[in-house]
């Protein structure tokens, strides 16, 4: 891993370590101050609100001006948000953090994304690089939440204080510039020319699904990311439903985080052996198999074993989907393809709980599981033909630098 790429990660993990802890800190205090579920439940979905608006715009600005100045309207937008929640705890000011920190942590993750793949020369690099990334979110997802709940229950004089809320969102007003600091130093890859800027438009950015290569890759991106929100959601409900206790269901849902981020580490060690199509497909059909044996287990240790095995299916797909989406896409249209991955896996995550939520209710936890798995399954074709738009023919070939369509 060379400094660059780590520079990059560890910029990543800060600034989304913002948004973990934010997104804690927010609806503790809104509960704290009396507000609904359903009050507290529209805040936390102001955190991914921005992302859907903002991230095609955000993709097209990083294509134009490349990783600088993206990053630092990001950071000012992040500290922005942190320092507002400080001064004015608030519930009006923290939607507004709520949607200030949910597109700095967007556009932050658009930009990175794009900076790592335009540093890698091959099929190999971008799914080694990739790889190492995909560790930063699980990571600062741990880093961010639990600096915040140190800070709420000891930094006041009571746990739960106003004073400790305020530390709480002082630190998340500065974490993003340590993301600042350690980007400060690595170079630009350009952004597009003037004529290039002046032909996008709006409307050609849709376009960009009418290649079939990248909307093959976005509909089984879909299939994957519906997948995970699903499983975050049902898993618990079954374990209730199972009379589980609270604590073997954060262990069952702990697994699944644990295999994600081990099959991440050991990805990189893989690169030269995998085809992108390959995993894909074989993670889909698993994640089928898995999704409907889950009804079958009543133990917390079965259901744990199988969590574990849906982590390992479902975490190897993420960097598998953005090499070869950089492999298809032309490079000066890298971040619009990078933004419209962004808003259909938030937009996902926002629908998809919601929707099978309500089937619940029709067809029963176990039918949501068969109905899930005839979903995926459904996806498996799809991604078995992400084969003919593979343009690394050959996966040692670390030399070469894929062709662009």
């Amino acid at each position: 891993m060379n400094a660059q790429l780590l520079r990059l990660i560890g910029a990543q993990i800060f600034l989304h370590s913002t948004l973990g802890g934010n997104r804690m800190a927010a609806p503790l205090l809104a509960l704290r101050e009396g507000y609904s579920p359903a009050a507290v439940g529209f805040l936390v979905a102001l955190f991914g609100l921005s992302q859907v608006f903002l991230a095609v715009p955000v993709g097209r600005y990083a294509d134009r001006h490349g990783l600088g100045r993206p990053i630092r309207l990001a950071v000012a937008a992040a500290c922005l948000a942190g320092a507002l929640a400080m001064i004015w705890p608030v519930f009006g000011v923290l939607c507004v953090m709520a949607l200030l920190t949910g597109g700095a942590a967007g556009a932050t993750v658009i930009t990175v994304q794009r900076q790592v793949g335009r540093l890698a020369s091959g099929g190999v690099q971008l799914r080694r690089s990739f790889s190492w990334l995909a560790i930063g979110p699980a990571l600062s997802n741990v880093v961010g939440p639990l600096a915040v709940g140190f800070l709420i229950d000891h930094a006041g004089p009571a746990a739960g204080s106003d004073r400790g809320f305020q530390a709480a969102f002082a630190l998340m007003a500065f974490v993003p510039l340590i993301t600042w600091w350690m980007l400060r130093r690595v170079p630009e890859l350009g952004g597009r020319e003037p004529s290039a800027v002046q032909q996008t438009s709006v409307w050609q950015t849709w376009q960009l699904l009418r290649s079939p290569g990248i909307a093959r890759l976005m509909v089984v991106n879909w299939f994957v990311s519906s997948s995970w929100d699903v499983h975050t959601l049902v898993v618990p409900l079954l374990g209730v439903e199972r009379g589980l206790s609270a604590s073997q269901i954060g262990m069952i849902l702990s697994a699944f985080a644990l295999a994600t981020g081990l099959v991440r580490l050991m990805l990189p060690l893989l690169a030269h052996q995998i085809r992108e199509w390959a995993v894909i497909a074989v993670s889909m059909f698993s994640a089928c198999v898995l999704f409907a044996a889950y009804p079958f287990l009543s133990s917390a240790l079965a259901m744990g074993l199988c969590s574990f095995c849906m982590g390992i299916a479902l975490g190897v797909v993420q960097p598998m989907v953005m090499s070869m989406l950089h492999q298809i896409t032309p490079p000066e249209r890298h971040g619009e393809a990078l933004g419209l991955r962004l808003m259909a896996v938030t937009a996902t995550g926002v629908v998809v709980p919601l929707m099978f939520g309500s089937v619940s209710a029709l067809i029963g936890l176990s039918g949501v599981f068969w109905l899930v798995a005839a979903v995926v399954g459904t996806g498996v074709r799809a991604a078995w033909r992400l084969r003919d738009i593979a343009v690394d023919t050959h996966p040692s070939d670390e030399g070469t630098v894929p062709p662009r369509s």
